[in-house]
C-alpha cells in the first residue's frame, strides 16, 4: 500500500505545486458530456456480502427451529437450540471456506449451487460426527436431521438463485459496477483495456482515459475507450461525477513518473491501482489484487469505506440525535439570547467545501451583527473583533455557535468527527488556504466534521499564520490516514475537555 506521510506531503506539495490546487480547470466537451450522465448510487460489495451471509445464516437457523417445533414431540431446548445455532454458524464458516460468498460466485448459477450443496452436506457430516463422539446421537431425531438437511438444501438453492438475479439486476443498473478510469496511454493502455473488457465479469465500467501526453502516442480513442483529458482534468472530472477506481497504466520501472502521478491523484477519495500486466516482476499471488483477471498493485484505498462507512453513518446519526435531544435547552436559550441582543436571524448560513470538494451550506448560530456578517470569511475574526456581539463572543469561545451543524450531520453533509470545513475565502497570511498549503484538498477525501483531531490538539480558532493552517491540515491528514472507530469515539470524548483547556485561539 502506498502511503504519504501527511507532514511530508504538505511540504512536498508546497514545493512542487502539485495535487489539488483549486485553479480553474476546464474539461473537454467529451468529458463534460460523460460527467453529466446520470449515475446510480453504488452499493458496497463487502457490505452486501456481509448482509447476505447474515440472512442466509438466520434462514437456516429459523428453518431448523421451525422443523424442530413442528415435528419433535418431546421438546429438548437445551439440546436442539445449541445444535441449531451451532450448526448454522458452522455452515456460515464452511460456506466461507468454500468461497461461496463473493460477488463473482453470486453471478454464477451451477457453480454456486454445487459449492453450496457440497458445503451444506459437509456441515451435516460434521454434525453427525460430533454427535457420535459426544454420545448424543440417540437423543437427536433422525427425521428432524434429514428434514433440515433436505429442506435446507432446497432453501439454499432458491436463496442463491434469488441472489444471482438480484446481483445481475444491480449490475445492470450500475449499483454494483465500479466506475473506472485509466491513467496512461499507448500500446500498454490498449492491452490493459482489452484485458479488463475480457475478464471483468461486467462489474467494471470503463468511463474514459486520461493521459498527459498530447502526441501520436496518445490517440483520442484507445480500444473503444475515449480519451477525456489530462491528469489535472481527471481531478476536476472526479469531482463532477462519481469515480470508484483509477488504474495507472505505467511500467514499474518508471518509478519517478508513477510517484509523481500518485502525488497528484492522492487528493481524490478513490481507490488507486497500478496495473502489473506489463511488469516482468512476479510476486506471490497474495501480493496482488485483481480487476477481473488483471493483476494490480494497491497504491491507495479510499478512506473509510465498506463496513467502516456503515459504522460512521450509524455513529453520526446516533450521536447527532442524542446531542440534539440533550442540548436542545441550551440551543433554545442561545437562540433567545441572540434575538434579544441584536436584530436579525438566529442562524447564519455559509457555503463551505464538503466531501470531494462538493459545496454545502452549513448552519451556525449568528455571532456577528447582521450588517457586519462576512459570508465568505474574507476577514478572519480576531480578538476583541467589533463585528462580534457580546453573546457571539461567548458562544464562539465555547463553540456553542457550531451546534446547529448537528442538523447538517442528520442531512448527511457533515460527520460528527472529521476535518473542519473552512469558509471558501478564508486566508492565512493573506493567502487562501489552498494556496497556502499544497495538498490542502486531500482533507476532503472524507466528510468534514463538527469536531476533529486538530481541534482537540489545540488548533482551533484563528488561523492567521501559515504555521497554524499547516498544523491543522497535518492533523486532518493524519486523522484520515489513521482513522478507526475508536479514534472517533476518543475525539468526541475529548472535545468537551479541549473546549475549556485550549481556548487561547478561540474568539
Amino acid at each position: 500500500m502506498f502511503h504519504l506521510d501527511p507532514k511530508t506531503t504538505v511540504q512536498e506539495h508546497m514545493n512542487a505545486g502539485t495535487g489539488g490546487q483549486q485553479g480553474e480547470i476546464k474539461l473537454s466537451k467529451k468529458a463534460l458530456e460523460v460527467a453529466s450522465r446520470p449515475v446510480e448510487k453504488s452499493v458496497s460489495p463487502a457490505v452486501i456480502t456481509g448482509v447476505f451471509q447474515l440472512l442466509e445464516t438466520l434462514m437456516l437457523a429459523a428453518l431448523g427451529f421451525a422443523i424442530y417445533r413442528y415435528y419433535v414431540e418431546v421438546p429438548n431446548d437445551a439440546l436442539y437450540i445449541p445444535v441449531i445455532f451451532g450448526a448454522s454458524l458452522a455452515a456460515n464458516m464452511v460456506f466461507n471456506m468454500a468461497r461461496t460468498h463473493s460477488m463473482w460466485i453470486y453471478r454464477t448459477r451451477f457453480q454456486q449451487s454445487a459449492r453450496i450443496l457440497a458445503a451444506w452436506s459437509l456441515v451435516f457430516v460434521l454434525i453427525t460426527t460430533v454427535a457420535f463422539f459426544l454420545k448424543i446421537s440417540d437423543q437427536v431425531s433422525r427425521v428432524w436431521m434429514v428434514s433440515w438437511y433436505v429442506l435446507g438444501a432446497i432453501a439454499l438453492v432458491i436463496f442463491r438463485m434469488g441472489l444471482q438475479n438480484l446481483v445481475h439486476a444491480w449490475t445492470r443498473s450500475g449499483r454494483l459496477v465500479r466506475r473506472t478510469v485509466i491513467v496512461g496511454g499507448g500500446k500498454d493502455a490498449e492491452e490493459l483495456i482489452r484485458a479488463i473488457q475480457k475478464n471483468a465479469n461486467n462489474d467494471i465500467e470503463l468511463v474514459g482515459l486520461f493521459d498527459d501526453r498530447a502526441d501520436k502516442r496518445s490517440p483520442d480513442t484507445i480500444a473503444s475507450c475515449p480519451k477525456l483529458g489530462n491528469v489535472d482534468q481527471l481531478i476536476e472530472f472526479a469531482r463532477k461525477t462519481p469515480i470508484d477506481l483509477v488504474i495507472v497504466s505505467m511500467p514499474l520501472s518508471a518509478e519517478d513518473r508513477v510517484l509523481y502521478m500518485l502525488k497528484r491523484l492522492w487528493v481524490l477519495p478513490i481507490d488507486i491501482r497500478l496495473s502489473a500486466h506489463m511488469s516482468k516482476l512476479r510476486l506471490t499471488k497474495s501480493a496482488y489484487s485483481y480487476v477481473g483477471g488483471v493483476a494490480m498493485l494497491d497504491m491507495a484505498d479510499r478512506p473509510i469505506s465498506d463496513w467502516n462507512l456503515v459504522f460512521k453513518w450509524v455513529f453520526d446519526k446516533t450521536v447527532a440525535t442524542l446531542a440534539l435531544i440533550l442540548l436542545s435547552p441550551l440551543m433554545v436559550i442561545t437562540a433567545i439570547a441572540i434575538k434579544i441582543e441584536s436584530k436579525g436571524p438566529v442562524l447564519f448560513k455559509q457555503k463551505r467545501h464538503g466531501f470531494n470538494n462538493e459545496l454545502i451550506e452549513i448552519y451556525k448560530f449568528r455571532s456577528m451583527y447582521v450588517d457586519h456578517n462576512d459570508a465568505n470569511a474574507s476577514k478572519l475574526v480576531s480578538r476583541n473583533d467589533p463585528r462580534v456581539t457580546r453573546v457571539g463572543r461567548f458562544i464562539r469561545k465555547a463553540s456553542i455557535d457550531e451546534l446547529p451543524q448537528l442538523f447538517n450531520v442528520l442531512k448527511g453533509e457533515l460527520s460528527i468527527v472529521g476535518p473542519r470545513p473552512h469558509a471558501l475565502q478564508a486566508k492565512a497570511a493573506n493567502k487562501l488556504y489552498h494556496e497556502a498549503v499544497g495538498g490542502y484538498f486531500a482533507r476532503h477525501r472524507v466528510k468534514p466534521g463538527i469536531t476533529g483531531l486538530a481541534q482537540i490538539a489545540g488548533w482551533r480558532g484563528e488561523t492567521d499564520t501559515l504555521d497554524k493552517i499547516e498544523q491543522r491540515v497535518n492533523h486532518d491528514l493524519h486523522y484520515i490516514e489513521n482513522w478507526t472507530p475508536l479514534l472517533d469515539i476518543y475525539i468526541v470524548f475529548m472535545t468537551p475537555f479541549s473546549l475549556f483547556s485550549k481556548r487561547e485561539n478561540a474568539f
